[in-house]
C-alpha cells in the first residue's frame, strides 16, 4: 500500500536521524565512506521500516527477506540502520573500523548480526542477491532479495554477468536499487567510465526497469510496490540520487566519496540534515 501521512512523517524524521547518525559515526571512526551512505539512506530507510520481511530477534529466521549492499563502502550507513532496527546496541557504533571491533569498514556477515552478504569488492554483490533469490526458487521460498548497487561498480563485468544471469533464470523475487548518485571515487561516472544510457543498458540486459526519484519517499514506495508485484523478471529500480544528501557541503562533490569530520563539520552537518527534515 502507499504510504500513509503517518508513515511518511515517521520515514522522513527517521531518515534525517539516520543520516546525523551517519555523522556522527563517520566522526567517532575518524572516517568513513560517507557520501554514499547519506545518498543511498532514503532508500534502505524505506526497506527496513516497511517492505523487508525480518525480524530482528531471529536475523538468522530462515523465511526473511534478504538484503544486499553490493557498494559495500556504505557500510557506516548499513551498520547504522541495523543498529537503529534493533539488531544490536547502537554502543557498538562507537567502535566502527576499530581494531578487534564487529564493525569493520565493510560489514561482515560473519560478525554483524542482520548483514546477509559480507562485500566489498566491488561488483561482486549482485551475484551473491542472485545466487540467494535462485536459492528461494531452489527451496521453494517465498522470500525476497532487494540488492543495492553503486554507480562505480557498474564499471564491473561481474554486475553486467549477475545482470544476464538474474534474467535469463527469470528472478521476479529479486529488486535492484542503483543509487545513481552520477559521482564515484575519482569523479563524475560520465567523465571516467561512462554509464549512460543506463536504463535503456538494464532494459537489454532484461530488467523490467523504472526511473524514480531516490530521494522521494512516496515515489519509492510506489516504485517498489510495482516491483514486489512484477511477474516474469528481475526489476531494476534506477533511483537518481545526490552524494552528500542533506549535508550542503558535501552534496555533489566526489571528494567526499571518504572523508573524516572533526566536532565542528559535524555540527554543520546535522545542522543541514535537520534544515531539510
Amino acid at each position: 500500500m502507499p504510504l500513509t501521512d503517518q508513515e511518511f512523517a515517521e520515514l522522513t524524521e527517521r531518515a534525517a536521524s539516520i543520516r546525523c547518525q551517519i555523522a556522527d559515526v563517520t566522526g567517532w571512526s575518524g572516517g568513513a565512506h560517507i557520501g554514499g551512505s547519506l545518498s543511498m539512506t532514503d532508500i534502505i530507510t524505506l526497506l527496513y521500516w516497511k517492505y523487508l520481511r525480518i525480524d530482528p530477534a531471529r536475523p538468522d529466521w530462515e523465511d526473511r527477506d534478504r538484503f544486499v549492499l553490493s557498494k559495500g563502502h556504505g557500510g557506516v550507513g548499513h551498520a547504522v540502520v541495523l543498529a537503529e532496527r534493533g539488531y544490536f546496541d547502537r554502543e557498538a557504533l562507537r567502535s566502527f573500523n576499530e581494531t578487534d571491533s564487529m564493525l569493520g569498514m565493510h560489514l561482515d556477515s560473519n560478525k554483524v548480526p542482520g548483514c546477509d552478504a559480507s562485500t566489498g569488492s566491488m561488483g561482486h554483490g549482485l551475484s551473491q542477491a542472485v545466487g540467494m533469490a535462485l536459492g528461494a526458487r531452489v527451496l521453494k521460498k517465498e522470500w525476497r532479495v532487494f540488492c543495492i548497487i553503486g554507480d562505480g561498480e557498474s564499471n564491473e563485468g561481474s554486475i553486467w554477468e549477475a545482470a544476464m544471469s538474474a534474467a535469463h533464470y527469470k528472478l521476479d523475487n529479486l529488486i535492484v536499487f542503483q543509487d545513481r548518485n552520477h559521482l564515484m571515487i575519482d569523479g563524475p561516472t560520465e567523465d571516467v567510465m561512462s554509464l549512460e544510457p543506463l536504463a535503456d543498458k538494464w532494459r537489454a540486459f532484461g530488467f523490467e526497469t523504472r526511473e524514480v526519484n531516490g530521494h522521494d519517499l512516496h515515489a519509492l514506495s510506489e516504485a517498489i510496490e510495482f516491483a514486489i508485484d512484477h511477474k516474469g523478471s528481475p526489476v531494476m529500480l534506477l533511483c537518481d540520487t545526490i552524494k552528500g544528501k542533506g549535508v550542503e557541503f558535501m552534496e555533489g562533490k566526489p571528494e567526499w566519496h571518504y572523508g573524516g569530520l572533526n566536532a565542528d563539520q559535524i555540527a554543520k552537518a546535522k545542522a543541514s540534515i535537520r534544515s531539510e527534515d
